[in-house]
């Protein structure tokens, strides 16, 4: 069983959650014990900083990027569209997109443009596939953004396939994010509710990967000496990613799905395994009690821990001027928790700076060129939201 902060603790929690500023100085008293908690009480939507404004709808949406140059964006529905969303024009579907596996937590995933994206115009996606004798895995794939009237995707590539597939269709996790060199490119992969895969050294699942950006293993990666799927491999322990974002300074920062009261963020890096399914600040969902992290010390430990879940799905890195107070900051959506939370940096740590109740399941959070905070809601009727700084 986890420890739980008393009332009286949660009470003067809540005031340091409304309030907590980002800092690179050590947090205070207030904040700290907060931080050490898996608590963090929302505050309401009205006394957040900004105002929310719907600006298009989607059918399940899951991940967006914007697209350099132009006030565009790429949007993917679970179903298996890709759609092409414009500011001052219309919503457009791109034509060459994949078949998806769509089912459960399946479907299409995750969709970033390449670092050359100006001169190459090349994107990278992710989507649930179906193997043999009822399995399922998540690929990934780059391919040419050809945009115009009609756009569509040219010479669609994979370049990456969980192994082994397996049953099931959970915790596909098929976040992707470049390194800030434009060098290598980082995915997430679940440990699709199998747990032992996450400590598996023959398996991908449970991972984060770092690969070449044509789907090659770096020389360098920690166990490049390996075979096989181990070579790729740059951290593991992971249970189900569903945000890699790289902040200012080149570190590399993940949240994950725990089980029951253990969602996470993690200060990622190389050879590093975060414990899962040996430890976790949660329990298994059938109420047997999983060891915490400090009973395993050689396993690294979150930087940041929820009880109750959250359920974490989107994670960005914000280092603009224009919502006061918030320059190097991580930005996470809530599914379960309906919300959006701020975490101030601090070094290599993390504190939880503020948490809004949007009363809406949020899927991702994106940061346009200009600075502006967009959001995208779960579900049948997503919305396609911006966050307006209040003046």
């Amino acid at each position: 069983m986890k420890n739980l902060p008393s009332l009286t603790l949660i009470a003067a929690l809540a005031v340091a959650a409304c309030s907590a500023p980002a800092t690179t100085e050590a947090a205070p008293a207030d904040t700290a014990k907060l931080d050490a908690s898996g608590e963090q009480p929302a505050t309401p939507l009205a006394d957040a900083p900004f105002t929310v404004k719907e600006i298009a709808s989607f059918d399940e949406p899951w991940a967006m990027t914007f697209v350099p140059g132009t006030r565009a964006a790429l949007i993917t529905e679970k179903s298996g569209k890709l759609k092409f969303w414009q500011e001052n024009g219309p919503t457009q579907d791109v034509a060459g997109v994949p078949a998806v596996a769509y089912g459960g937590q399946g479907g299409f995933g995750d969709v970033i443009v390449a670092p050359d994206f100006a001169t190459s115009g090349t994107i990278y996606l992710s989507w649930a596939e179906a193997g043999s004798g009822g399995t399922f895995g998540a690929v990934v794939a780059r391919a040419k953004l050809v945009q115009g009237a009609a756009p569509r995707l040219d010479g669609l590539q994979i370049i990456w396939k969980q192994d082994p597939k397996v049953p099931g269709r959970g915790h596909y996790s098929h976040r992707l994010a470049f390194s800030p060199d434009g060098k290598y490119l980082f995915i997430g992969s679940g440990e699709r509710q199998k747990f032992d895969p996450a400590q598996d050294m023959k398996a991908n699942l449970g991972k984060i990967l770092r690969l070449n950006p044509d789907g090659s293993i770096p020389a360098d990666n920690p166990f490049a000496d390996q075979d096989g799927v181990t070579a790729q491999i740059w951290s593991l322990g992971h249970r189900n990613i569903l945000g890699l974002a790289f902040d200012g300074t080149g570190k590399l920062w993940n949240q994950e799905m725990g089980p029951k009261g253990g969602d996470e963020v993690n200060l990622v890096e190389a050879k590093a395994n975060y414990g899962y399914p040996i430890v976790s600040n949660g329990d298994h969902y059938d109420g047997k009690d999983i060891p915490d992290h400090p009973t395993r010390p050689e396993f690294a430990a979150p930087k940041l821990w929820w009880n109750p879940s959250v359920s974490p799905a989107g994670l960005v890195w914000y280092g603009g001027d224009l919502y006061p107070g918030w320059k190097n900051s991580l930005l996470m959506g809530a599914l379960s928790g309906e919300g959006l939370i701020r975490m101030a940096i601090d070094g290599d740590k993390l504190h939880k700076s503020d948490r809004w109740d949007f009363g809406r399941r949020i899927r991702e959070v994106e940061v346009r060129d200009d600075g502006s905070i967009w959001l995208l809601t779960d579900g049948e009727d997503g919305k396609l939201v911006k966050l307006v700084p209040k003046r």
